[in-house]
């Protein structure tokens, strides 16, 4: 391979990507997406979420972001959560599943636990035959037409998706609340960030 044709391949990529973000934007269901805003704004508990390899890390950074809005959110493995992790997931809390195919066999266990202890299902997956869709109580469907990688195979676009619409409900979810720089200051007080937020800079 060339350099101008790795190069080609970089671009492609991202313009690629950048058209699935746009698809996405044009196809999420519109009161679903509504009733997800609400139930995580109105959560009198926490925010669990988890997945598996690439799904896995979309969940960790979705948690991530929502604490940064105030909304109590923590990333819990599939693995230890069969193990006793499980224990942290109460009923006022929300379980977010993520996963593209919808049928890692890893969360499956998850659901009857979810159901037992009366908290919130939400599943997040490209298929909406999929275990954890059909036993969700809210479903969001991301799905991208391919990945970029030739085999059509690694998530990339999909990955980006995930994330991407929770941030788009993070956002908007940030104005609903009213948020303000100054809540921001507290919880963030560190790095680029908090250096302009404690010095009220753009």
């Amino acid at each position: 391979m060339t350099d101008h044709e790795l190069l080609s391949e970089v671009k492609r990529t991202i313009q690629e990507e950048a058209e699935a973000l746009q698809k996405l934007a044009e196809r999420i269901d519109d009161p679903t997406v509504l009733r997800a805003a609400d139930a995580l704004l109105n959560c009198k508990g926490k925010v669990i979420l988890t997945g598996c390899g690439t799904s896995g890390m979309s969940a960790k950074k979705i948690a991530h972001t929502l604490s940064c809005i105030e909304i109590p959110a923590l990333y819990m493995s599939p693995a230890d959560a069969v193990h006793g992790d499980l224990g942290v997931l109460q009923k006022d809390d929300i379980l977010i599943l993520i996963s593209k195919g919808g049928n890692t066999v890893e969360l499956l266990p998850l659901i009857p636990a979810c159901k037992t202890k009366q908290a919130m299902l939400i599943a997040v997956s490209e298929n909406p035959s999929s275990e954890i869709a059909r036993n969700a109580d809210i479903y969001l469907e991301v799905k991208v037409d391919r990945e970029p990688c030739r085999f059509n195979m690694l998530a990339t676009a999909s990955t980006l998706a995930v994330i991407s619409l929770f941030d788009g409900l993070c956002i908007a979810m940030m104005q609903k609340k009213g948020y303000t720089r100054d809540q921001f200051a507290v919880i963030h007080p560190h790095g680029a960030v908090g250096e302009r937020l404690l010095h009220h800079l753009d």
